[in-house]
């Protein structure tokens, strides 16, 4: 599979609670050098970064990150800051909580208030496949659908597993035509790429896709 195609699909992430600006910087001119979709950061950087390269680099960011267990009210005054300063993605995290409980009626409602503050930007919903039950993941692909979310995707990269081939398969056969699948959270080899984008993932979300495509 030709780098540019995987590369082309990836968030290229940074996102360690001490990462530094110049972390930021290398990450941004990595991915403008290898065209990747966009850079996934930290809110608090993106004002800088925007005001640094513009619409050289498409920029991604996180909501209610990693523990999802923020209130919705919290989650939409980040979305809305976070536009506002200049990223054109949004990667929420559900409230795991509340899928636990079964609320999957008021996730969905989370959801799509979050989709209305984006407005006509991206909506990606992580879902946190480590921690929920084959049935759980199933509901939630019925919440994002439901909830005109834009991606729905697996993991953090913070909890205790990442993205799996299985759940990409269950969030094929269980979402709406209009959503889209983002894999993330321990993909650390090019099969593990190559594999994710065959199975029809049109976003990855990882730190390591720069270094393990260099010829």
């Amino acid at each position: 599979m030709d780098k540019k195609e995987i590369l082309a699909r990836v968030d290229h992430t940074q996102l360690k609670a001490f990462a530094t600006w110049e972390d930021i910087v290398t990450l941004c001119d990595e991915a403008i050098a290898n065209g990747t979709a966009s850079v996934c950061v930290p809110p608090t950087y993106i004002e800088r970064i925007h005001e640094k390269y513009k619409d050289k680099v498409n920029i991604c960011t996180v909501v209610g990150f990693p523990l999802g267990y923020s209130v919705t009210e919290a989650k939409l005054a980040e979305t809305k800051k976070a536009i506002e300063d200049g990223a054109s993605e949004i990667d929420m995290v559900v409230n795991i909580s509340d899928v636990k409980n079964g609320l999957y009626q008021k996730v969905a409602e989370e959801i799509r208030a979050l989709k209305q503050a984006c407005g006509d930007k991206i909506l990606k919903v992580i879902i946190e496949t480590c921690y929920l039950t084959k049935e759980e993941k199933v509901a939630m692909c019925s919440a994002v659908t439901e909830a005109g979310a834009d991606y729905i995707k697996t993991s953090t990269g913070f909890g205790t597993a990442g993205a799996t081939i299985e759940d990409v398969r269950l969030f094929q056969e269980n979402i709406g035509p209009n959503v889209k699948i983002k894999a993330a959270g321990g993909i650390s080899t090019r099969e593990e790429l190559e594999a994710f984008v065959a199975e029809g993932c049109d976003r990855i979300g990882t730190s390591k896709a720069v270094g393990l495509l260099q010829d």
